[in-house]
């Protein structure tokens, strides 16, 4: 099968961490590559961000990555970008009325509305995977939600017209229901995590003698960091690492990270808090390995590659109950879920961990069993394609 994916903001060979870099990236690049090894060709659509690198590049993978010119060869922050979508679909439109796929695969909303822009005149079936709902957005930002106004209008149209919707977790069914999509459209496919990569046996960073709990991902507020850092009051002797920070520059320089700082000192933790900024992704293993237990504490999470990353590692996963965490986490089994993520409740849940070698064995090895049962990209680049058959039918 000849695969368009379109990916306008999350470029699979984008370094992560930045402000838009982050799990829709890695679902993007792994995805393209498990769809490769199966024999299929894959094109990614990103916009071109940076003027060094060619229009058409092949990824380490085998994919191809075709950096589209819309807008200023700059980083634009995603929700600046809907103005640049007309420009953006044009040249899809050109390329694909040359050499037409056989399925369109969008990732994120606005890349939704570029791709059926597109594949209207060449008649082209286009499969949607929203990644985040602005419904979801304004409801937990609020007035600090800095999509454009017709974000949720748009999604709607977007979910009219798709001939299908991949969800990524069991949370998101409710949300389009409401959207008016029709259930038969939808298809809930997770993401995957890379099981040759995140694995149990290898290395692990160096730690004090002190219990670790580590939590990790782009320093937004919406990740509820904060309330990790509040929980180590309530778990003595035992540190915080954040595997997290901006792509490029010190992590003293981020607004998050100086805020988080501030958080920790008024907690009086803050000797017992490391913030090392941004940590490689071939370096993560070593960290989760380092930890006792893995928190993700998000006021909300679309699904949350995280805690599939850490129980690939045979790493308890204490998690927040909200999205995508409600499905991979298998409460009481591969970690912990908190209805009700406050620090106090987030402390209850980590202590088991820390006090029970056995129960942290255990649990690590259930994290690792479930990880390579339900989420190997293999795995999940085999539904993709019934799902690309079924909309293409």
């Amino acid at each position: 099968m000849k695969i368009a994916m379109v990916s306008e903001h999350a470029s699979p060979l984008a370094a992560m961490g930045g402000e838009d870099a982050g799990g829709q990236n890695v679902h993007v690049a792994q995805l393209a590559a498990a769809l490769t090894r199966q024999g299929h060709a894959v094109s990614v659509y990103t916009r071109r961000d940076r003027p060094e690198p060619p229009e058409r590049a092949e990824a380490p993978d085998g994919y191809e990555v075709v950096h589209v010119e819309a807008g200023p060869p700059e980083r634009v922050p995603k929700d600046r970008l809907l103005p640049h979508m007309g420009g953006f679909a044009q040249r899809l439109r050109d390329a694909w009325a040359a050499e037409p796929p056989d399925i369109v695969h969008a990732h994120f909303w606005m890349s939704g509305l570029a791709a059926l822009w597109a594949a209207d005149a060449a008649e082209l079936p286009v499969v949607q995977t929203y990644h985040a709902l602005g419904t979801v957005k304004r409801r937990h930002q609020g007035e600090a939600d800095t999509s454009p106004p017709a974000r949720v209008r748009l999604e709607r149209d977007i979910g009219a017209r798709c001939a299908g919707v991949i969800a990524t977790c069991r949370d998101e069914l409710a949300e389009l229901a409401d959207m008016d999509v029709p259930e038969d459209k939808v298809a809930v496919i997770p993401c995957g995590v890379d099981l040759e990569h995140f694995t149990p046996v290898g290395p692990a960073a160096g730690r004090e003698g002190r219990h670790r709990v580590l939590a990790a991902g782009r320093l937004v507020p919406r990740k509820g960091l904060d309330t990790t850092i509040k929980a180590l009051r309530d778990l003595p002797g035992t540190e915080l690492l954040v595997a997290g920070g901006p792509a490029e520059g010190p992590v003293e320089g981020d607004p998050e990270a100086r805020r988080l700082r501030r958080v920790a000192e008024e907690t009086g933790v803050s000797d017992r808090v490391r913030m090392p900024g941004r940590i490689p992704h071939e370096e993560m293993p070593a960290q989760f390995r380092s930890a006792d237990a893995v928190v993700c504490t998000p006021w909300y999470e679309p699904f949350g590659i995280v805690p599939l990353e850490a129980m690939a590692c045979g790493v308890p996963v204490v998690a927040g109950a909200v999205g995508g965490m409600k499905d991979s986490v298998d409460d009481g089994v591969t970690g912990a879920l908190v209805p009700d993520a406050t620090p106090q409740a987030v402390a209850a849940a980590v202590r088991p961990y820390l006090e029970d070698p056995e129960l942290l064995r255990r649990t690590g090895r259930a994290g690792r069993m479930r990880a390579c049962a339900l989420y190997s990209w293999d795995a999940i680049a085999a539904e993709t394609i019934k799902a690309y058959e079924l909309a293409a039918a």
